[in-house]
């Protein structure tokens, strides 16, 4: 997996593509304040792993990267753009799906960007080191 973290004072998001046939419409612009946007990329690999370990290590690291944040938000967004490895939408909305439970089971306020959509973003994040991180793994 590969995990993109940014603090973002203001993230927003508008759908614009369909990329999965059978996704849920969405048409709604949405925006976000003080919170930790996850670039999620689910690949191949983590398949072979028992998912809930996979969707464990995944929380781990947002909320790791929350705290550093000072924020109790976490957004998911699937980002398949960082690795060539790829997991299957269906394994990656699943990944997604339970992660949302756990950081809601743990008090954070969550949200997911619309799945199966390219997006137009809009990102205000600061300049400090702790507001952007990278993890593989």
């Amino acid at each position: 997996m590969k995990l993109l973290m940014i603090f973002a004072e203001k993230f927003s998001y508008t759908p614009t593509v369909k990329t999965i046939e059978d996704a849920e419409e969405h048409t709604e612009s949405k925006t976000f304040e003080n919170a930790l946007i996850g670039f999620i990329q689910v690949e191949e690999h983590d398949t072979e792993k028992e998912i809930l370990k996979v969707e464990k290590n995944l929380v781990k690291n947002l909320k790791w990267g929350a705290r550093k944040n000072n924020t109790n938000f976490v957004v998911l967004h699937s980002f398949a753009h960082l690795s060539e490895s790829k997991a299957s939408p269906e394994f990656t909305k699943q990944v997604f799906e339970l992660a949302e439970k756990r950081l809601k089971n743990a008090d954070y306020d969550t949200a997911q960007t619309p799945f199966g959509y390219f997006l137009d973003l809009d990102v205000k994040a600061p300049g400090f080191s702790q507001a952007r991180m990278f993890k593989s793994f």
